[in-house]
């Protein structure tokens, strides 16, 4: 059934209601469908999310376009609660001025663009948080970002009037459209802001550039050998700005220094922080040394494997976990010909290592841990793996040759 399109047509204030009749409830899959007479909610199109609000109080999950028909989306449980007959509307008044404004911004900043750079806009996208376009260029500087920007402040402080035209398709290029217009419809309709861009649009769309407020570029990436630009505008660059703000300040305490120098602030914790880590890595090598001597001191004359010559040392180190024995066992790899195996009841692994070469310590250890539940791998010279439980790991060691 056709529906009368007022959202373009009819002035909603915060809290107004305006009034229609549901002419059909139709059941979907996973939602009702409800189809109205005349509707104030904008269905999702163009790169625009579908508008939210009420229908007799009860709540819209989407507002969707399909085969001309707009559908009014409510969930099964809440679609019980209509019936045929008149229906009042409520429309989410702030989602649709946010939706409004980005959409608006949206074309002032690709129309900047295409102005300043000759880069046409490819695709867009205007999300619950973030907004993007994907233009035709894969080098897109931060100083042309900072151009575009200013300029589109310059626009947006001039208040320029956004106009719409309905035209037929025949009149169509007599405007220096931005993009192709679409095929098959009757009347194009095309929206300017004057001196900045054309283009034909289905979308909601403020009177005038001031009404934006601010439009900020959040950055530009490589995507898909084009670029694309992330953006916010209006309110959200208020909202981003506080939360800016909030964590400056949070930082500024934190590092003790005022909240413009933040930045270095940061800078010189990071370097700090990477003098300590590779002072802390020194000494934990140091450690693991002194541990590792000490443990070969004092270990139990070695166990010499069946068919071989190879020393076998196990021990095990309960106050450490997995990846401080293996620093161990590094160390003492390098001071030992012996098969170390070295046993972590912490983590309920072991790990060892053996330093002479030509020798492959997986078939001594491998079949052993998976007769005891345990998995794991390695090379030739390191093998390490982990048990279900103590015990599992317990009757690995007894069962070491």
């Amino acid at each position: 059934m056709q529906t009368q399109r007022a959202y373009y047509d009819v002035v909603i204030t915060r809290g107004e209601s305006y009034c229609a009749e549901i002419r059909e409830i139709r059941v979907l899959q996973d939602a009702v469908a409800v189809m109205l007479d005349k509707t104030i909610f904008y269905p999702e199109g163009g790169g625009q999310s579908g508008d939210r609000g009420t229908i007799n109080g009860v709540a819209l999950v989407d507002v969707q376009e399909k085969e001309g028909e707009i559908l009014h989306l409510v969930s099964a449980l809440d679609g019980a609660r209509l019936e045929l007959g008149p229906a009042e509307l409520v429309l989410d008044m702030r989602r649709r001025r946010d939706f409004t404004v980005l959409h608006t911004a949206q074309h002032l900043l690709s129309g900047t663009i295409l102005r300043l750079t000759g880069t046409p806009t490819v695709s867009m996208h205007l999300g619950d948080e973030l907004c993007t376009i994907d233009v035709d260029t894969k080098v897109f500087s931060e100083e042309t970002c900072i151009m575009v920007e200013e300029a589109v402040a310059d626009a947006i402080e001039g208040d320029q009037p956004v106009i719409i035209h309905h035209c037929p398709p025949e009149q169509v290029s007599d405007f220096p459209l931005r993009k192709v217009p679409p095929q098959g419809e009757a009347v194009i309709r095309v929206v300017e802001i004057q001196g900045h861009d054309f283009s034909p649009c289905c979308g909601t769309h403020l009177a005038s550039t001031g009404q934006i407020g601010m439009l900020r570029i959040l950055g530009a990436e490589k995507y898909k050998g084009m670029t694309r630009i992330t953006f916010i505008a209006g309110r959200r660059v208020l909202r981003d700005s506080r939360l800016l703000r909030y964590n400056g300040e949070l930082s500024s305490r934190g590092l003790k220094v005022p909240v413009a120098e933040t930045g270095k602030g940061v800078l010189a914790l990071l370097e700090k922080t990477n003098q300590l880590e590779r002072t802390i890595k020194v000494l934990e090598e140091e450690n693991a040394r002194f541990k590792a001597e000490a443990l070969l001191r004092q270990a139990a004359p070695h166990r010499v494997p069946s068919g071989g010559e190879l020393a076998l040392l196990v021990e095990a180190i309960p106050d450490a976990g997995i990846d401080a024995v293996i620093r161990i066992g590094r160390a003492a790899q390098k001071l030992s010909d012996a098969l170390i195996v070295l046993v972590c009841p912490k983590d309920v692994k072991f790990a060892a290592f053996c330093s002479v070469k030509g020798v492959d310590i997986r078939p001594l250890l491998k079949g052993n841990m998976e007769a005891q539940g345990g998995h794991g791998g390695g090379g030739a010279s390191f093998f390490q793996g982990t048990f279900p439980s103590g015990t599992a790991l317990a009757a690995f060691v007894d069962a070491l040759p």
